[in-house]
């Protein structure tokens, strides 16, 4: 990755267990070393998993709250705090540019940064230096709408400002924690195969497949429901067709968890 060119890439992070904020792993270690890897950006435009709504919203607030949106963890974890500021007018231009393209959008200040944001920001951007909003993701639209709505925010790239979608390429948490109960960490043949299909659609830089993945018979078991694959198919349209797919960060948690990340530039 090059800090030369002005135009920022675009980031898909797979982002796991929230526990990954505060542990020592090979997930962790793998945010820090590509947030290093980034040129800085003037702002992040952030699409979590963990903003799965019925409707299109941008986080308006000048300070966004840090959302601990999950139970049962240590104290520790909820005690993380991530205080980015917000970017209120990039917010209101970015509502004002989905509505150009003929997308129903507008803002909100009653959510902030959940942990799909902060829990790979803190690693990546650990000073909280970087103006950081949430554009939702919109539960009620077929996955090509999600392409469209990516698109949407390719320009941004050239004032500097990073998308970054977080989610993961699999996840089926039954699943995943029936191995961890179990001690079975093997992956199995479904999301090995996913994983491997949704790697070679984005290698061709093939959207439409992306998004008839959503639909497959092999999506049923890879996401029970389609939060966590969704801020891929963003990821996917805010790219362009010169850039090239890079993954610096590949691997499984937890047997069948793909903590895929994708990086186009």
């Amino acid at each position: 990755m090059s800090a030369k060119s002005t135009k920022l890439p675009v980031v898909f992070v797979g982002h796991g267990s929230p526990m990954n904020a505060i542990e020592e792993n090979r997930w962790s270690e793998g945010f820090r070393a590509l947030g290093a890897a980034l040129p800085r950006p003037t702002a992040i435009v952030a699409i979590s998993a963990h903003w799965y709504v019925p409707g299109t919203f941008v986080t308006g607030n000048d300070k966004p709250p840090t959302i601990h949106d999950f139970g049962g963890f240590p104290d520790e974890l909820y005690a993380v705090q991530y205080p980015a500021a917000g970017d209120p007018a990039l917010a209101r231009e970015l509502v004002s540019e989905l509505e150009a393209a003929g997308h129903e959008a507008a803002l909100r200040n009653d959510w902030g940064l959940d942990h799909g944001t902060w829990s790979v920001l803190h690693h990546m951007r650990p000073k909280a230096d970087c103006p950081v909003i949430q554009l939702s993701i919109d539960q009620r639209l077929p996955p090509a709408e999600h392409v469209a709505l990516g698109r949407v925010l390719a320009p941004l790239r050239e004032r500097g400002v990073l998308v970054l979608g977080s989610g993961n390429i699999t996840h089926n948490l039954r699943d995943a924690f029936g191995r961890m109960h179990s001690g079975d960490a093997r992956t199995p043949p479904w999301a090995a195969q996913f994983d491997a299909e949704a790697t070679s659609a984005i290698e061709r830089h093939d959207h439409e497949h992306l998004a008839a993945m959503a639909l497959s018979d092999n999506a049923r078991l890879a996401h029970p429901t389609l939060d966590h694959y969704l801020p891929l198919l963003y990821c996917a349209g805010a790219s362009q067709p010169d850039d090239r797919a890079s993954f610096p960060i590949t691997g499984f948690d937890l047997g069948s968890l793909s903590m895929r990340c994708v990086v186009w530039e």
